[in-house]
């Protein structure tokens, strides 16, 4: 399903007049029937693309909360689905308007209240799973409050990745800004303090071409490491709602980040499967939503295999015994006799891989500051065993920087 943006020409008493209107259908096939129905003859068709701005409008959290908060505000006196299209009734902000037509497109044909949500494609995965699987359960009242707090604590997550990031950065921004200043005043404070012996001048010149070399690769790699950074943020943020993209594939591949990314999704989509299972939804609908509920495809992909297995013949719990899980977490799930039992294995697994996550966060922090200095250690360090090999003092290096700069040859010799 898409929406277009359709222009067309219809005959009406006073002669041909033009009409522009969007529709919310599969293909371009089908807008032009839904025009032919009308009477009409299609000028031109194309998919709706929003503004940047807009797009990062409708994926903020806090519209996300606003939006579902007052869906389940109108639901006390009548079904989500009449509430939700009161609700994109009553909008008269133009901007927000543009955000819910495709909703609005979606439940004008009778579609569901998540078929309409996911058309709005602002909702991450876990959370659209959350929904679909209350109402299944025909709880989706009960289900928004969840969904909300799943949203909030995402918005947490992010926060707190990017603070890391941006600290980072700031660390990163500053390294580079060093190196770039202390190459110039460093490397050329050596260039002008040759020593007067001819036969350390050979020698000389050769240290001061490796430490040049050196702080010359350190600068650019902290510059590319930089410009990694803010792609990686910038591709996510605005990539969000999307299943998968090449950045996330590349960042999934970094073996921390990856199994950090995993646990998150894995939490998701457990917690997503428990919440189905209390309330009597079909296992196999099950296996279907927790595959929807994430992004990553390794998730995705463990409920999708489990759910083939299981239409073969086997257990549920030997379906479910696979990799990515745990041993402790297959432990758990191939001793379980009924459904409530898998609930209550899933909402466990949903909480151990939450904390994992949290763990794996607290590493990812404590590496890249400890990286960071391990860069600072090898970049000023290599300039004061520079000086120590050439015999020279720390102290004349920094007078030459700080006074004059050194000019003419003179005493850096050895003795």
């Amino acid at each position: 399903m898409q929406q277009w943006i359709v222009e067309f020409m219809v005959d009406t008493p006073a002669g041909a007049k033009r009409m522009v209107e969007s529709y919310y259908l599969p293909s371009v096939a089908d807008v032009r029937s839904e025009v032919s129905k009308r009477g009409g003859y299609v000028l031109t068709i194309r998919p709706h693309e929003r503004p940047i701005l807009e797009r990062w409008l409708a994926r903020s959290a806090w519209w996300q909360v606003q939006l579902l908060r007052g869906i389940q505000f109108r639901s006390t006196a009548t079904s989500p689905g009449v509430a939700f299209w009161r609700l994109i009734q009553s909008e008269t902000d133009p901007r927000r308007q543009n955000i819910l037509s495709p909703a609005r497109e979606a439940l004008s044909r009778g579609l569901s209240v998540i078929d309409a949500l996911k058309a709005l494609q602002i909702f991450d995965h876990g959370t659209i799973a959350i929904l679909a699987a209350s109402e299944r359960s025909n709880k989706l009242i009960e289900g928004i409050p969840h969904a909300i707090q799943n949203i909030t604590q995402k918005r947490k997550n992010r926060r707190a990745i990017i603070g890391t990031m941006s600290w980072i950065g700031f660390d990163i921004l500053t390294i580079v800004q060093g190196m770039f200043w202390g190459k110039d005043k460093i490397i050329g404070w050596f260039r002008h303090n040759i020593p007067n012996e001819p036969d350390k001048i050979e020698d000389y010149t050769r240290i001061v071409d490796r430490l040049e070399f050196l702080w010359t690769f350190l600068s650019w790699f902290a510059v590319a490491m930089m410009g990694f950074l803010i792609w990686c943020i910038f591709s996510f943020w605005h990539n969000r709602g999307k299943r998968d993209w090449p950045t996330a594939r590349l960042v999934r591949k970094i073996p921390l980040i990856g199994g950090y990314m995993c646990d998150l999704g894995f939490s998701d989509s457990t917690a997503a499967a428990g919440r189905m299972l209390r309330g009597n939804v079909p296992i196999a609908d099950v296996l279907t939503q927790a595959a929807e509920a994430s992004s990553l495809p390794e998730v995705a992909n463990y409920w999708i295999v489990s759910r083939q297995d299981l239409t073969r013949g086997l257990g549920l719990g030997a379906a479910l015994d696979r990799d990515p899980l745990s041993k402790s977490e297959r432990m758990e799930l191939i001793g379980v006799a009924d459904l409530a039992q898998i609930a209550v294995v899933m909402e466990s697994i949903s909480e151990m891989r939450s904390q994992g996550a949290k763990t794996k966060h607290s590493l990812i922090v404590w590496l890249a500051f400890g990286l960071s200095g391990v860069f600072l250690i090898i970049g000023f360090g290599s300039a004061i065993y520079a000086l120590t090999v050439m015999n020279m003092s720390m102290d004349s290096m920094m007078g030459g920087l700080m006074g004059s700069g050194g000019s003419g040859g003179g005493e850096g010799g050895g003795e």
